[in-house]
């Protein structure tokens, strides 16, 4: 059955990356018009190209869960199929820990650009662009529990894990430090 746990990470993350579009969009009032920014102009554009950037992983991110119901379908048939080829196996091994490889990286790339958009996003709405990054980094934790079942390589959970800790340094700047009572 599916969705399985790839395939739920990826639909999470498209919620993340479609909820900071949203909030991206918001920053396109007259004041953001207005006010410059070095590489798009305006932080009104620069706010349309992150939504539009964001908007485009969104719909990518639903893509990935179906690919991984198909890694995992391909997967499930190596175990029932004592025919296949060693190298079909191999292949289709691979597949399945590619998707959730790829989706840990998705989601990073997708947080940095969030991160990278929180000071001009518009404050009424930033608290969007946050739940964007916690949504982001929860999936990429979920994905890469995923990849874990796959049996990667340590060079590549410690790769993995690293963007993983990245993740968690940008959910703590958006976190509010805890009170001492």
């Amino acid at each position: 059955p599916t969705p399985g746990g790839g395939g739920a990470a990826a639909v999470a993350a498209a919620i993340g990356a479609a909820s900071a579009a949203m909030a991206a969009i918001h920053t396109t009032r007259k004041k953001d018009e207005e006010a410059k920014d070095e590489i798009h102009g305006s932080v009104a554009a620069k706010a349309r190209k992150v939504s539009g950037d964001l908007t485009a992983s969104a719909q990518r991110l639903i893509a990935v869960a179906d690919d991984d119901a198909e890694a995992y379908r391909a997967l499930q048939a190596t175990w029932k199929d004592k025919t296949m080829a060693e190298e079909e196996k191999k292949a289709r091994e691979a597949r399945a820990l590619e998707v959730p490889v790829g989706l840990v990286r998705q989601c990073h790339a997708q947080a940095a650009l969030v991160v990278d958009f929180l000071p001009q996003c518009n404050k009424m709405i930033i608290s969007d662009a946050y739940v964007a990054l916690h949504l982001l980094a929860g999936a990429a934790r979920a994905a890469f529990q995923t990849v874990l079942v796959n049996s990667p390589p340590e060079a590549l959970q410690l790769e993995l894990r690293g963007l993983l800790d990245e993740m968690s340094a940008f959910e703590a700047q958006v976190l509010p430090a805890s009170s001492s009572q």
